[in-house]
């Protein structure tokens, strides 16, 4: 059955989609990058449904979507005041920093001890993640295919594979978040996206590479 549609604007669109997710479903959802596909973060099964809707490799990493900053303790061990500094120069916004998790984290979305973790820029996103908490989450797409930027985009990658898409406009910001890997000293650019690597090195104090 071919996913739900609500536009993000409906009165009922956020509870509806925190009622999907709680259920153990899948939401796609606009994000200040691209759409997102997400589950509830400590429900291994819904998290096993994005890997089976993308087609995604069972050992690729899922990253966690967080409502603040203040929301790393639920997922992460504790990070140096760097860490914590550049965190908070950069969210909510497009970066995403590989930290060390907690055991708590399912295996399903990581399995080699480290998760990457953003707070998203974009209200709607956030609304979701301050009703249910973190949210494992990803690009709302066919892995390999092209970035979904329309609530149009996810449902002709995804189809049937997902039980709600918030439509919310085009996203805009169109391109990946930039990603640093923290767990090594000093922290090391995976990815470079809106953030770019000098705006790193700055709120480092250029201890980066």
């Amino acid at each position: 059955m071919a996913a739900r549609v609500i536009r993000a604007s409906a009165p009922e669109a956020i509870a509806s989609a925190l009622d999907v997710l709680r259920r153990g479903g899948l939401v796609a959802f606009p994000t200040d990058t691209v759409y997102g596909v997400g589950a509830m973060a400590f429900d291994p099964a819904a998290i096993e449904r994005i890997y089976a809707a993308k087609g995604r490799d069972a050992t690729k990493a899922l990253p966690i979507l967080l409502a603040g900053l203040v929301g790393l303790a639920e997922v992460a061990q504790a990070l140096p005041p760097e860490i914590l500094r550049l965190a908070g120069s950069f969210w909510p916004g497009p970066l995403t920093l590989i930290v060390h998790k907690l055991e708590a984290v399912p295996m399903a979305i990581s399995r080699d001890g480290t998760v990457g973790v953003r707070v998203p820029d974009h209200p709607i996103a956030l609304a979701l993640l301050r009703g249910v908490g973190p949210l494992a989450a990803t690009s709302a797409n066919r892995s390999g295919e092209a970035d979904p930027l329309t609530a149009e985009d996810v449902a002709a990658g995804l189809e049937d594979q997902v039980d709600l898409i918030l439509d919310g406009g085009r996203a805009a910001g169109g391109r990946p978040s930039t990603v640093v890997d923290c767990t090594v000293n000093p922290p090391t650019l995976v990815r470079e996206g809106p953030v770019s690597f000098a705006e790193i090195l700055a709120a480092l104090g250029g201890s980066a590479r």
